[in-house]
């Protein structure tokens, strides 16, 4: 009997056929499903542009110093908070402060800065925190330092009227144990967590 041989087909893998660039970004052969629809990608793209565009703008560095002051009536302590305009035009509260000016130290900065905005006239007890953060300009981007202080409220009463700049609108004393409702910033409230921690002896 003749003895069969096995023979197994062998199955040829033809190579795909060359796509060309058209065809891809052609209507009729979409991009894959995991580059998001068009919308997307465009925007992916024009994300990246301002990214590099903005990493290329000069920078500008700034410092500024404010800070803490505090007044206790009646067994409270009272903290002076300023309301200002923010670059949208919003009336926001936060704590005095300002840029340094000429050879000052940003602990001369922190005093002659919440006397203008508040006007109240302080000592320095103790640096509290050193804020440091990035923001856009028209055509530049701004590396801000800003250097928080603890002061003790001298003499004074409150008024905008001494600011230079014309920034502060209004002026109030708050509880320091109320004024972290109030503040607009989450940094702020964290200095003012700290400051409460040291008046309290629990730092």
């Amino acid at each position: 009997m003749p003895v069969r041989e096995n023979r197994r087909r062998r199955t040829l893998c033809r190579a795909p056929e060359p796509v060309s660039t058209l065809e891809i970004m052609s209507k009729s052969a979409p991009l894959p499903s995991h580059f998001g629809g068009r919308r997307s990608w465009r925007r992916a793209a024009a994300a990246h542009q301002a990214g590099v565009r903005r990493h290329s703008q000069p920078v500008v560095n700034e410092t500024s110093a404010g800070g803490i002051v505090i007044a206790v009536h009646d067994g409270h302590a009272y903290t002076a908070v300023i309301a200002r305009r923010n670059r949208g035009g919003r009336l926001e509260w936060c704590l005095p402060k300002g840029h340094l000016e000429g050879t000052e130290t940003a602990e001369e900065a922190a005093v002659r800065e919440v006397a203008e905005e508040t006007g109240i006239t302080g000592r320095v007890l103790l640096h509290l925190a050193t804020i440091d953060y990035w923001f856009s300009g028209t055509n530049h981007r701004v590396h801000k330092v800003v250097h928080h202080f603890l002061l003790e409220a001298l003499s004074g009463y409150l008024t905008v009227e001494n600011d230079p700049d014309h920034e502060a609108e209004k002026v109030e004393w708050v509880r320091l144990d109320r004024v972290s409702s109030r503040l607009a910033y989450p940094n702020e409230r964290r200095i003012v967590s700290s400051a409460r921690a040291i008046l309290a002896g629990d730092a």
